[in-house]
């Protein structure tokens, strides 16, 4: 079995029903108490908040955040970038990570397998705002092709990763 299989494997055997519970709770509402989430749970609070932080410290909950919806606040377009490079080298690979990293209208950036290297899901005002976001991109290092995608609608979006039960 490869190291991360291992890692997923003893994971999954970590998390027990209960865990689970408090992982879906928690991806519906983090604002909730721990004596809410407890009760949810079939827990009370200290056992809970225990687990809640055993969760953390091991690295299943990433962090809590609020979620903002980005047409309130002036980002109303989503567009879907392809990109394809010529060059596949460590160096060019770690300044295109940086690059891309560093722009804020990024919210996802993935190396991809099959016809494209990279995508990423990009947010910005206009179109207008999505241009200076294109020159600053194909400005960073040298790219083969660039495809956008505009999504004319969000049909589902979420957040809340479908927890497996204990195996």
């Amino acid at each position: 079995m490869s190291d991360l299989a291992v890692q997923i494997h003893e994971h999954n055997r970590r998390l027990d029903a209960i865990d689970r519970k408090i992982l879906t709770v928690l991806q519906e509402d983090a604002s909730l108490s721990v004596a809410e989430i407890g009760d949810r749970v079939g827990l009370s609070s200290t056992p809970c908040w225990k687990r809640i932080q055993r969760l953390e410290a091991d690295g299943v909950i990433l962090r809590r955040v609020a979620l903002v919806d980005q047409n309130k606040i002036g980002l109303g377009i989503t567009v879907f970038v392809s990109v394809e490079s010529a060059d596949h080298s460590e160096a060019w690979l770690k300044k295109f990570a940086d690059a891309v990293s560093a722009m804020p209208e990024v919210m996802e950036f993935y190396r991809m397998a099959g016809d494209v290297d990279y995508m990423l899901r990009v947010v910005t005002a206009d179109m207008q705002s999505y241009d200076v976001f294109y020159k600053k991109l194909i400005g960073a290092v040298p790219l083969k092709n660039v495809t956008s995608r505009f999504a004319m609608e969000k049909i589902k979006s979420v957040t809340a990763l479908p927890v497996p039960a204990a195996a």
